[in-house]
């Protein structure tokens, strides 16, 4: 079996570790001040990777994380961050200040010509494409944009095939309706794209509670898992998720 990777998340909002539920920017909750100060603990704990979103800047761009950044890739974490990155110097300044991947979410499905262009620029190593889906009324996975606030009309699945025709190497794909909801991954979703692009990294996310659906996600044939409000509540050690 393929290697797996456990990526600790931490989501900044207001200089704050948050988690929102489903998205939904006025249904937050806080649990830290520091955010160096939980990777740290992620990082005592067994952790290599770090999966870090700029909430702020997924709405309105302008990724301002940078500092944190620095911080982390002192302490030896491996980082993929994202959130309002739009341009291709703002993920030259990510790169720069330590990160090892950038995640490119709205902008992979607003312009996916120009992002392709990136994998072939920083290579298909160094960038995540992230697209967060919502199912629709008639049961088709959409995917909005600008955290998660506008929507593209677009589908999941026709744009997944695009980009791995592209070049495409790590993808992280949300379920929003799960996300910071417990409710466990939705391994049917991630199922039906493992077989439709084989040869993608697929990164589970979105309601993951326990180590049971970190062995699922694993055994669907996920190459990884971001795993964010059940290590914040303590409904699971981080150093459990690793060990399995």
């Amino acid at each position: 079996m393929n290697a797996f990777t456990v990526y600790p998340a931490i989501d900044v909002r207001a200089g704050r570790v948050v988690r929102l539920q489903q998205g939904d920017y006025a249904r937050e909750t806080r649990y830290a001040d520091d955010p160096l100060a939980v990777a740290r603990g992620y990082l005592e704990q067994g952790a290599t990777w770090l999966h870090l979103v700029d909430l702020d800047a997924a709405r309105s761009g302008g990724y301002g994380l940078l500092a944190l950044v620095r911080a982390l890739a002192d302490t030896g974490l491996q980082v993929q961050t994202g959130g309002g990155i739009r341009t291709r110097d703002d993920a030259f300044r990510i790169f720069d200040a330590g990160a090892a991947r950038v995640v490119i979410g709205s902008l992979s499905v607003t312009a996916p010509g120009l992002v392709q262009d990136w994998l072939g620029e920083f290579g298909a190593e160094r960038v995540t494409i992230a697209l967060d889906s919502r199912q629709d009324p008639c049961g088709t996975w959409r995917l909005p944009t600008h955290g998660w606030t506008a929507s593209s009309g677009l589908t999941l699945q026709a744009l997944v095939q695009r980009h791995a025709a592209g070049g495409l190497r790590h993808l992280l794909c949300t379920d929003i309706g799960r996300d910071g909801m417990l409710a466990g991954p939705n391994l049917a979703l991630y199922g039906e794209l493992r077989a439709l692009v084989p040869d993608v990294q697929l990164q589970a996310s979105g309601g993951a509670r326990d180590v049971a659906d970190v062995i699922k996600a694993r055994e669907a044939g996920c190459a990884g898992i971001v795993l964010g409000k059940a290590l914040l509540e303590g409904e699971l050690a981080l150093s459990e998720a690793l060990a399995c």
